[in-house]
């Protein structure tokens, strides 16, 4: 097998792993490479609807927010693919979902560094260098940074029935879908469902017979952009949030469910104007209705369709609906790759499957601290709601680099308008009288 050696590999070539990458590629002599087992890079494919949009702003790219210098950034993906003026003119709010994925994959064509169909079999630990073993070759690295991404979540009731017409949310593009005359139940109150929830109503895979949209939440509420939620997604609130205790960080982040998890609210305007044509002006229709507040608990085979039993705890019931198709828009969850297994026993875990984590991204592990392991979005419970977002990917990326080189060649601190941290200890009067 052919064998060589690098300071850095990066498991996983996704937006946040490229972030690393765009970051670290004017480190001279520093030897990266970013493996990720698919053929090109894609972002979600499943899930990229014609309207799909960005909840954050397309600014905070992989590398603006570090070095607005870099041949990296959006803004010259637009020069470069000769459309900057007309996207100006465009004057968009918020950007497609399609176009900043048109942006990530030109990062990747770009970047040397980040390599596609390599896909990682196993890592193992000796002589001071970790061992990764592909297909048709061995590389040793100094270094390792994971960033594999997340997989679809749905409840464990609903594995057995997962197929062609019980999927996640985020696969409803991955093959043709024909719902014409079909009962769909949609689950999960968030952006996800409320994007798959408007593409059936306006008949997107065909005239549904009926679509009813559940979610846990009390009602179907709009993503928190207002100033100062937005200030949780700052250097300066994440160095405070870390000084917290597990106990109050896990608190704080429940509380600040609607400052990531929300919808958009031009989403929600476009659902609320679509069901007034389609109950009002269209005659009344009610093939569409929403169940805020409900739990789908389980569901089971009746005949080629499916019977769900729904709890609805403020009315003390539980509803049935009758569905051909279930559509589980009900999140991502991160997976510990099956290639870092041989190492597991080195690790210090958080909880089964959560890696205990340093501020500067670092696992926690047994081995030399001179070889380093690095993780992106596997730190939600040690950083905060920040960790799976984009909003502050460069950052994370310049914390990374910066740790990995020994110096600051990122500028990491950005002053809050909020003052977030308790102030530093005034004198007492005695001592400021002697002064």
């Amino acid at each position: 097998m052919n064998s060589q050696h690098v300071n850095l590999a990066g498991i996983g070539a996704g937006p946040f792993n490229l972030s690393v990458a765009a970051l670290l590629n004017k480190v001279s002599g520093m030897q990266a490479a970013f493996f990720d087992k698919k053929p090109s890079f894609n972002w979600h494919p499943g899930l990229m609807l014609d309207d799909a949009k960005l909840q954050t702003s397309w600014m905070k790219d992989l590398v603006t927010p570090a070095d607005p210098t870099s041949p990296f950034s959006f803004l010259n993906f637009l020069v470069q693919k000769g459309r900057f003026y007309s996207f100006i003119n465009a004057e968009q709010s918020a950007i497609s979902r399609q176009e900043f994925a048109q942006y990530l994959a030109w990062v990747a064509e770009q970047l040397p560094s980040a390599q596609f169909g390599s896909h990682v079999r196993e890592i193992n630990y000796k002589q001071n260098k970790f061992w990764l073993r592909f297909d048709d070759k061995i590389i040793s690295a100094d270094h390792l940074c994971v960033g594999t991404g997340t997989q679809p979540f749905v409840p464990s009731f609903a594995n057995d029935f997962l197929g062609s017409q019980v999927f996640h949310g985020g696969q409803i593009l991955n093959q043709k879908r024909n719902f014409a005359g079909k009962k769909v139940v949609v689950v999960g109150g968030g952006q996800t469902g409320a994007e798959v929830f408007l593409n059936l109503m306006q008949g997107q895979w065909g005239g549904c017979y009926s679509v009813h949209w559940l979610s846990r939440r009390e009602n179907f509420e709009q993503l928190d952009e207002s100033p100062f939620t937005n200030d949780v997604f700052t250097p300066d609130y994440v160095r405070y949030f870390l000084g917290l205790g597990k106990e109050e960080k896990r608190s704080v982040v429940e509380k600040q469910k609607l400052a990531s998890d929300g919808i958009s609210p031009s989403t929600l305007k476009d659902i609320y104007q679509a069901l007034y044509h389609q109950h009002v002006v269209a005659g009344g229709s009610e093939r569409f209705v929403l169940m805020p507040g409900r739990t789908l608990e389980d569901m089971d085979n009746v005949g080629s369709g499916y019977l769900l039993n729904v709890h609805f705890p403020q009315q003390s019931t539980v509803e049935q609906l009758e569905a051909d198709i279930v559509i589980f828009c009900t999140g991502f969850k991160p997976v510990v790759p099956a290639c870092l297994e041989p190492l597991a026993d080195d690790f210090i875990w958080e909880t089964e499957g959560v890696f205990s984590m340093e501020d500067n991204y670092r696992v926690k592990w047994r081995g030399n601290d001179e070889n380093r392991i690095y993780a992106v979005n596997a730190s939600r419970h040690h950083h905060g709601i920040v960790d799976p977002q984009t909003s502050l990917m460069a950052w994370r990326a310049a914390v990374i680099v910066n740790d990995l080189v020994g110096y600051e060649l990122y500028r990491l601190d950005q002053p809050s308008m909020v003052q977030w941290a308790a102030l530093p200890q005034l004198h007492s009067l005695q001592e400021r009288s002697v002064a």
